[in-house]
């Protein structure tokens, strides 16, 4: 999993010109709020399937459900970390990219001739 961008010292800052840094900042925040969506789409999906499976277990009958059984409460807290626990982590992350790069860009609106510090992280993505 990608680590969120947290604060850089100088060193690891890359600065490079708005003009290259706006365009790229808007589709990078797209991208990434596109994965937010995506993700979040995936949670929920999980929890009416599971909110489904509840609800034909406890429709069934008695001797019907006697037979059937139910899954371990252990197997669902796994289940529960693996599709909405840590995924909602990771759109938390995101997010925090998202807000970082979005104050990057506000604060670039002011100065388009002047050069960006972005962290290396981005830079990466950049080229």
């Amino acid at each position: 999993m990608m680590e969120p961008i947290t604060y850089a010292p100088a060193s690891h800052l890359r600065h490079r010109k708005a003009a290259e840094v706006i365009p790229f900042l808007n589709t990078y925040i797209a991208k990434r709020e596109q994965e937010i969506a995506e993700i979040e789409q995936m949670v929920e999906r999980y929890e009416k399937r599971r909110l489904h499976e509840e609800r034909t277990y406890q429709s069934m009958s008695k001797m019907r459900r006697l037979l059937t059984g139910k899954k371990p409460d252990h197997h669902l807290a796994v289940e529960y970390i693996h599709y909405v626990k840590r995924p909602m982590e990771r759109v938390r992350a995101l997010r925090l990219e998202v807000e970082q790069a979005r104050a990057i860009l506000h604060s670039s609106n002011d100065n388009v001739s002047a050069t960006i510090a972005i962290s290396s992280e981005m830079e990466d993505e950049m080229n």
